[in-house]
């Protein structure tokens, strides 16, 4: 039976003395290592990003979750429309559907894609085609897909301009990610002047997105870094939201736009602000990662977690468990480890941290473990814990209710 979500009437994460025993005991069967998504706690996160969107539809950032039938979930909650795919190979996946889902009729590739294979697919099908948008940064990428299915072959490829949403104050120099070279109006309305003479392309979208607002944490533990990062985030959205208003009303003036996406689940509030802004993509505030923890206008439940055992004592106060190393992407640091969540008051090992066949643990709560118990953990980023796992645990009410394979556990490989 599909997964349904519904508002929670109690928020039991606030209260983690009471929250981890109870996942704890429904999936005191489980051999770890295994995940475990409590849905509620994800519940309350999709309607928690509703509200923080005040009204502007949320596309789902596909691989912040991994998981078909979660995807499936959220878009089946009005306010939820369409899927920010990571590949154009996901994209068609989720497009194509299949015995056990639908497919998805609203999907675009938030990346450019070189890959042949699926470029002729997209091509050959006016199913796929009528529902996959593609991203486009340069000519290059367009010159690309002519030498693959020349346009009198092929179904019109729907595209999406892509506008680089970083900030470059002289004193800062560059904030954000490295994304699309397509940074001032001018460079804007160049690109769509290009894309709307080239036969075999229809130019539907833009899409900007605002890592250093929606992707940086504004509540670190230090508080002069927390006051910079604050204003550095409400500067940077001013000054991007007066660029890409421009940047639209431009390209809408060559091309008729279906949608303008932007944002992230950091800047929900901030980016549902612009009136040239027609959608968001957000997914990461889902699953609700340790990433989020020092945010300061919001609070996600911790909804996705995962479990590992127990396997050694090395002395008296400490206990090993088994694996570990399952470290999120982005700039090396001790950020990017997973946090234990519970037992409260352990820490892990200077000299060895999360480490590939195991991970100590210190602490008077390390002292109270023995062999065979387990420990639960909680990812930096979302969807790279999917990666790690063939399924989640569905728990709802004390019990198990469902488990649902991650991409990795329908077979597919698609980041």
């Amino acid at each position: 039976m599909p997964l349904s979500l519904t508002p929670p009437v109690a928020e039991q994460w606030l209260r983690p003395a009471e929250y981890w025993p109870s996942l704890h005991a429904a999936t005191a069967e489980l051999d770890p290592p295994f995940g475990v998504i409590s849905v509620p706690a994800l519940a309350h996160n999709a309607f928690d990003m509703l509200r923080r969107s005040s009204g502007t539809t949320i596309r789902v950032a596909s691989k912040s979750v991994r998981v078909r039938g979660v995807i499936d979930a959220v878009l089946a909650l009005p306010g939820y429309s369409g899927v920010l795919a990571y590949t154009l190979p996901e994209a068609l996946w989720l497009a194509e559907g299949d015995a056990e889902h639908e497919g998805i009729t609203d999907v675009v590739v938030g990346y450019p894609s070189v890959d042949r294979a699926s470029i002729r697919r997209l091509a050959h099908d006016p199913l796929l085609a009528s529902r996959v948008t593609v991203m486009i940064d340069s000519v290059e990428q367009l010159d690309y897909i002519d030498a693959v299915v020349s346009p009198e072959t092929r179904e019109c490829i729907r595209v999406c301009l892509e506008l680089d949403a970083s900030w470059n104050p002289k004193v800062l120099g560059h904030l954000g990610t490295y994304r699309s070279p397509v940074f001032t109006v001018n460079d804007a309305r160049t690109l769509a002047e290009r894309i709307v003479t080239r036969p075999g392309f229809a130019l539907v979208g833009m899409m900007a997105y605002e890592s250093q607002i929606a992707g940086l944490g504004n509540e670190p533990s230090s508080v002069l870094r927390g006051e910079a990062v604050r204003w550095i985030q409400k500067a940077s959205a001013g000054e991007l939201a007066a660029r890409r208003a421009e940047a639209v009303a431009a390209v809408r003036s060559v091309a008729d736009l279906e949608f303008v996406n932007g944002g992230g689940t950091g800047s929900l509030e901030s980016t549902s602000r612009e009136a040239a802004i027609t959608e968001i993509a957000a997914g990461s505030g889902l699953f609700g990662p340790h990433l989020f923890d020092h945010y300061r206008h919001f609070h996600p439940a911790p909804a996705a977690s995962f479990v590992l055992p127990v396997v050694r004592k090395p002395s008296v106060r400490m206990a090993t468990l088994l694996g570990g190393g399952w470290v999120a992407s982005g700039p090396p640091g001790a950020d990017r480890l997973p946090l234990v969540a519970w037992p409260q008051g352990t820490k892990m090992v200077g000299a060895e941290m999360a480490g590939e066949v195991q991970t100590p643990l210190t602490g008077e709560a390390a002292a109270l473990l023995a062999v065979g118990d387990r420990v639960w953990l909680r990812h930096t980023k979302a969807g790279e814990l999917s990666e790690h796992l063939d399924a989640f645990a569905m728990v709802d009410g004390g019990r198990i209710v469902d488990t649902l394979p991650t991409y990795r556990g329908e077979g597919k490989a698609f980041l």
